[in-house]
Parts: structure tokens; C-alpha cells; sequence
């Protein structure tokens, strides 16, 4: 029988190498890619943030390529990159919202870019080094299951992917957790195997976001406005909303005598609402730009555990469907910083059940 092709998309990470080795061991005949993106930056910025796709990520990449014996190839993702993760991330900051590129990046770049590319020459599947599993139902779909390790969970970045994308996918790491994956590495002998892992926004090695955002937008950014209370009274100047997010408290600059939290990004009015600890918690939200994976939809009343942000540990709630393309979703007890533009993923035991974006 002809072996299944898979491309394994190839940071240069340790987790990534550890896939292909993986996949091939079981039989696949493996192609490793590397996606480039925004590869433009000197590489000793990459090597000391970490990031998961510099340049110097494509070196380690073709070396674990080698050394593993398997095709590699780098491949120009530039184009679908600024557009569907930067041009989305500066965009979403004008709106007074906090996004997260790497869910979109997931959706529409690594999934939907690479899948397409690597089907048209003849791949049967794609593959990453995510920690997470894909399980096919008993009700026929597709869906992302937790991997085997919390402490490395990744699922919530992958709520957004298709049924299509899902079923031609594989994820073998999911199955380890990160000292194994090490261990793997070490013992065949790949110079990743210690190498750290990537941090916070590849695209923004520096971490300044504003400064980012001033950048791609030639200075066209929202202008300096006012701080205020939820009864509009003025508390001062703020530098413009691009440098705000829900539930911030450094660096707002005021002297209040006791600790004050961004509890609303006002865009219309430019106006950053200011409040206590308590105005940061909330019982309830809205999302839109749903997607379906281990339910096909939330027509009734579903009691599902919700995660508001990455490194949220999860909460109850009671989700409803009050429009075509939105959900309210009631939590038991009041969440800290819901914050617009970041994803909510909802989990049915150990499977995602779907998600959205919080609006």
C-alpha cells in the first residue's frame, strides 16, 4: 500500500521537529515546510525572543530536516500573512479591541494556505507540533481534544479551524508532554532538543504593540483622549487607545492612591474608561464569528466550560444562540477581564465545542 503523505509545517522548534520524526516512525512519508511570513528582521532579534518563524528558524528547520532525512522545502506565505494577521491585528487595536493573531494566523494561514498548497501537490494531510488531539466523534465530526499535558495545552488557539481542515489534519505531540518531547529529541540527536520555546507575537519581537501599530499605519493612529469614570468624569489624558487593553493596570499613569483598571475601550468618543478591581469582573458576554466543531451548533441551552483567554483556566456557563452568527454565554460566577476581540472557547469535557469572538 502507498504510504500517506504529510507535511508537517517545520519552526524549527523542538516540537515541530519532534512531529516530523514522529509521523515518520509511524509510517508517513513525511515533507517538512517552513512558512515564511514576515522573515525580514535581523536574525539575532529572533534568536533572542525565541520566535517560531525568523530566519534563523528556517536554518534549524532544514538541519532537523536533514538529520531526519526527509524533503524540506521554505514556502512564501508573506502575502496572506499581512493580510489575514497583521493587517487584522492593526485593524482590531483601531476598534478599541485586543486581538489574538495566533488564532488567525492558525485559521487562515497554516491551515488554510498551507492545506490548499500541500493538497496541490498531492499531500494527504498537513501537520504541526501543537499540543492538543483530533478525535472523529461519534456523531461523525472532527474535534480538537485536549492534549495529554494541561501545563501545555494549546486548543484554545485552535477553536477556529473546519471540519475540511480538521479531517486532514494530524497532530502527534498531543499525545506527549513537553520533558517526553525533549527526551525524543535528545536521544535522536537533534540540536533543538533544548532550544526555548517562542514567545508572545512573532511579528512583534519587541513586545511594543503601539509602536507597531504607528508603524503600519504611517502614524495614522488614534489621537491622545481622555481618561474617565463610567460617569464620564475626567481623571486625565490617556496616549491613545492602541496603548490600552481590558483589565490593564500598569502604565496608565494616574495617581489615584489605590489600584485603577482600563475597564472599557470607548473608540467612538476615544474615551478609556477607568474603574476598580470589581468593575473588572463581569457575569456575561456576546460572541460572534462562531464555529462549530464538536457540536454543530448551540440551538438550546448547552452547559459548556468556557475559556475567555489562553491562560484562563476555564469557567461554567449556560450558552445560548440569540442570532445567526451570535452567542450569549452566562457564567456562573463573574470572569475578569472579558475583553472584545479575544476569543471564547467552549469545551464539552475534554473536547472544544466550539468558539467565537468576543464582541
Amino acid at each position: 500500500m502507498e504510504k500517506k503523505k504529510v507535511v508537517v509545517g517545520m519552526s524549527g522548534g523542538v516540537d515541530s521537529s519532534v512531529a516530523a520524526y514522529l509521523l515518520k516512525e509511524q509510517g508517513y512519508d513525511v515533507i517538512g515546510v517552513t512558512m515564511q511570513i514576515w522573515q525580514d528582521e535581523a536574525e539575532y532579534v529572533q534568536e533572542e525572543n525565541g520566535g517560531c518563524c525568523g530566519l534563523s528558524a528556517v536554518d534549524d528547520a532544514r538541519r532537523v530536516a536533514q538529520r531526519l532525512e526527509i524533503p524540506y522545502y521554505v514556502m512564501n506565505f508573506k502575502n496572506e500573512f499581512k493580510k489575514s494577521v497583521m493587517d487584522y491585528f492593526v485593524a482590531e487595536y483601531l476598534k478599541g479591541r485586543t486581538p489574538n493573531p495566533c488564532i488567525a494566523c492558525n485559521r487562515y494561514v497554516k491551515w488554510e494556505s498551507l492545506l490548499q498548497r500541500s493538497l496541490s501537490i498531492g499531500a494527504d494531510y498537513i501537520a504541526t507540533g501543537h499540543y492538543a488531539r483530533i478525535a472523529q466523534l461519534d456523531n461523525g465530526r472532527y474535534a480538537i481534544r485536549n492534549s495529554v499535558t494541561a501545563a501545555k495545552d494549546q486548543t484554545y488557539a485552535l477553536y477556529n479551524l473546519t471540519q475540511e481542515q480538521l479531517a486532514h489534519t494530524l497532530m502527534p505531540v498531543g499525545e506527549y508532554h513537553k520533558d517526553e518531547i525533549r527526551a525524543i529529541a535528545e536521544e535522536i540527536g537533534l540540536m533543538v532538543a533544548s532550544k526555548k520555546d517562542s514567545q508572545e507575537i512573532c511579528f512583534i519581537p519587541d513586545h511594543d504593540y503601539a509602536a507597531f501599530i504607528e508603524r503600519e499605519t504611517n502614524g495614522n493612529v488614534p489621537p491622545a483622549g481622555n481618561f474617565v469614570t463610567t460617569d464620564g468624569k475626567i481623571l486625565g489624558q490617556h496616549k491613545g487607545i492602541t496603548h490600552y487593553t481590558i483589565g490593564q493596570r500598569r502604565g496608565l499613569g494616574l495617581a489615584m492612591g489605590e489600584h485603577v483598571f482600563v475597564t472599557e475601550i470607548r473608540p467612538q468618543t476615544n474615551e478609556v474608561v477607568i474603574g476598580r478591581s470589581e468593575d473588572v469582573f463581569s457575569k456575561e458576554l456576546e460572541a460572534d464569528n462562531l464555529n462549530f466543531m464538536a457540536l454543530a451548533d448551540f440551538k438550546e441551552q448547552t452547559r459548556l466550560l468556557a475559556k475567555i483567554r489562553y491562560a484562563h483556566k476555564g469557567a461554567m456557563c449556560t450558552v445560548e444562540r440569540i442570532g445567526e452568527d451570535r452567542v450569549r454565554c452566562v457564567f456562573d460566577e463573574p470572569q475578569r477581564a472579558i475583553t472584545p476581540g479575544q476569543a471564547v472557547v467552549f469545551y464539552d469535557g475534554d473536547y472544544v465545542a466550539g468558539g467565537g469572538t468576543i464582541c
